[in-house]
């Protein structure tokens, strides 16, 4: 014949020496179970969490049991308490998980085996609130980087800068000549350049074209041929726009 006492008396005994403080007997009016019994409460935190630690979890439960007439051959009374962060949902479906895992072994001392049970769900359920948290802050994060806004700088793009620049670096060059090489035929006239380059012009017109040089972008090298070429349309340009203008007035 078993002896039920006994063997549970030997299991209090090696659950009080493994778990040392996380193991206590407490009052059946705070089991929250209908007996009558002798009833203990085992203090549960995740995996990760160090045993001499218990403070710092963000999550702990308490599984609370009592022995039955004839346990280990019928099942013990089970019941779970949240201390720390677990919501009553998830205390039911721990409940029922262990209330199962009870019965599929019925037969031997099993309080210990449940509570290893409860403690790697505690510590799935830690860590899938971990993952939920830091995606969060993963969604956070992509909401604030800043995407570059403006137009892409292309061969395209450059090209057509550059063409610009040096049109209107040509016509400032032609409105520092005298009227004289403006007039002057075609073939005859000198290009800006070697206007420039022969000592003619003005200190004051060099003067000013070095200061607009200064304040735009860095120097950029031009095909000399290229360079007159554009020179040259743009003083067309410039004596056509000046011959309207003189008939006007």
């Amino acid at each position: 014949m078993t002896d039920y006492v006994q063997e549970q008396e030997m299991e209090i005994e090696a659950l009080e020496a493994i778990l040392m403080d996380d193991f206590k007997e407490i009052h059946p009016g705070e089991s929250g179970l209908s007996t009558s019994s002798r009833c203990f409460q085992i203090a549960i935190s995740p995996q990760e969490e160090e045993a001499d630690e218990p403070t710092n979890s963000s999550v702990r439960l308490a599984l609370i049991f009592s022995h039955t007439e004839k346990y280990p051959d019928e099942p013990p009374l089970l019941n779970v308490q949240s201390l720390k962060g677990i919501h009553s949902g998830d205390l039911k479906i721990l409940k029922e998980k262990l209330e199962q895992e009870a019965t599929e072994n019925l037969g031997m001392a099993m309080i210990y085996t449940l509570v290893t049970s409860a403690k790697e769900w505690l510590s799935e359920l830690f860590a899938q609130d971990g993952d939920d948290e830091n995606a969060g802050e993963d969604e956070v994060a992509k909401d604030e980087v800043i995407v570059p806004h403006g137009e892409p700088v292309t061969v395209e793009t450059f090209t057509a800068w550059r063409e610009r620049y040096e049109a209107e670096l040509a016509l400032e060059r032609a409105k520092l000549m005298p009227d004289s090489a403006l007039s002057a035929p075609k073939e005859k006239r000198l290009s800006g350049r070697q206007w420039f380059e022969s000592g003619r012009a003005s200190s004051k017109g060099a003067t000013a074209v070095a200061e607009e040089s200064d304040e735009g972008e860095e120097d950029i090298d031009f095909d000399d041929e290229d360079f007159e070429d554009d020179e040259d349309d743009m003083l067309e340009h410039y004596l056509a726009e000046k011959s309207v203008s003189s008939s006007h007035s």
